[in-house]
């Protein structure tokens, strides 16, 4: 099945795009999305992922608009399925900022990036992107979930937030799609990436809290299918109560005598 780039909001000036997948599902490769923010013909990558998955998210974007006019790319965290094709991103996409956690700027020389001018270290607090139109997409704080240094993004005009790795699902071989339908039976797809890689519920709570001080239309995961919606508020209210790692530390620990 051949899943191409899928609209999630569109006004004729300000787009949100689920970019496509690849058509085949290989075996140990971890299936990513990535979307595009094209706001009056500005662009905004959000985890474009990693070198294999680079040629394919290459053409979508190009597409859709000169890879000139990419000016932003965003990253949630420092995995290799999110940020190792980031020097062939800038490399393509010439006019363009990165913006990941001030925590891992210092390990971007590993994947060959020297130019500080082209990196835009995201405080603690989180930031705003100003797109030239006046828009304001909003970085939000996400540490903890999973990583140390991790942040989601806020699209005002959509409504749509970019989840990165909250809200993940790992599909079985051929049972993929790309927009949630059914959340009850969602949930069993979400279930052990999140009991393994969220930190607590305490954590799990404080987010839910923060975000849904927005209005929000769209949840877009990094993995997985997209919540739209009365599946967001399911999705808000499932992830308020799912427990972590820190949750299970005695079930984990008691077996070898701690």
């Amino acid at each position: 099945m051949v899943f191409e780039t899928r609209v999630l909001y569109d006004d004729g000036k300000h787009k949100f795009l689920m970019l496509g997948w690849e058509e085949a599902e290989e075996e140990g490769i971890v299936q990513t999305n990535q979307y595009l923010i094209v706001d009056n013909n500005e662009g905004v990558l959000l985890d474009p992922g990693g070198a294999h998955v680079f040629p394919r998210v290459l053409a979508n974007v190009a597409e859709q608009l000169a890879l000139d006019n990419v000016y932003h790319i965003f990253y949630t965290h420092q995995d290799p399925d999110v940020v190792s094709g980031i020097m062939l991103w800038l490399s393509m996409c010439e006019n363009s900022k990165v913006y990941i956690s001030a925590l891992w700027t210092r390990f971007l020389p590993h994947f060959g990036i020297f130019d500080a001018d082209k990196v835009v270290p995201i405080p603690d607090n989180g930031m705003s992107i100003s797109l030239r139109s006046g828009v304001e997409l909003r970085i939000l704080p996400a540490h903890f979930l999973h990583s140390t240094g991790n942040f989601v993004l806020y699209d005002p005009v959509a409504r749509i937030l970019f989840s990165g790795d909250i809200g993940v699902a790992v599909f079985p071989r051929g049972k993929r799609y790309q927009i949630v339908d059914d959340f009850e039976e969602h949930v069993r797809y979400m279930e052990g990436f999140h009991r393994r890689y969220m930190t607590s519920s305490a954590l799990c709570r404080k987010w839910v809290d923060m975000v849904s001080r927005f209005k929000i239309d769209a949840i877009a995961p990094q993995h997985g299918a997209v919540f739209t919606g009365e599946n967001v508020r399911k999705f808000l209210e499932w992830f308020r109560n799912v427990r972590g790692g820190l949750d299970y530390i005695d079930e984990i620990y008691g077996r070898h005598g701690g």
